[in-house]
């Protein structure tokens, strides 16, 4: 299966260790499956960091997933959000696993999260107000070990 990862550089050789917080699912290193949603990543990390150069690089990653711990959330919305509060709180249970996947919320997610996570908003409002987008995933490889067993950088495009 082919996946991609937005950056403002070339990773041709990827690993845990350049991230630099715990986003959704983790300190770890984010594919995605959807080529598109990789370019606008690449293209707001590139702003973000006041780069010229965005990139999406290209890999191709194996199915023979069997030897590594793996949580897969549905689209039910329940449990990934506590998860994902649980992670920018800084709680390491996501570290149970190898491989994290999932699907990817829309822009609002930092705010509903938030609201939710402070206690202004109950779980069921939150839950109503994420739209998730059709298509669009998230593939977190926790391990190094996953990494090195399923993953070899293919190309990179400048977007």
């Amino acid at each position: 299966m082919i996946v991609y990862h937005g950056s403002d550089q070339i990773v041709d050789k990827p690993d845990v260790l350049h991230s630099y917080r715990p986003l959704d699912f983790g300190k770890g290193f984010y594919v995605t499956t959807n080529r598109e949603q990789a370019e606008r990543w690449a293209r707001r990390k590139a702003d973000l960091y006041h780069k010229d150069k965005a990139y999406v690089n290209v890999y191709e990653m194996s199915e023979d997933e069997s030897a590594f711990k793996i949580k897969t959330f549905s689209e039910d919305l329940l449990e990934w959000i506590d998860f994902v509060c649980d992670c920018r709180d800084g709680k390491s249970d996501y570290q149970l696993y190898d491989i994290i996947k999932g699907k990817v919320a829309n822009d609002k997610v930092f705010r509903v999260v938030d609201l939710y996570h402070t206690g202004i908003w109950d779980k069921e409002r939150a839950i109503r107000e994420i739209k998730v987008y059709p298509g669009y995933d998230q593939i977190a490889f926790i391990s190094q070990a996953s990494i090195d067993a399923l993953l070899r950088y293919q190309s990179v495009k400048e977007v």
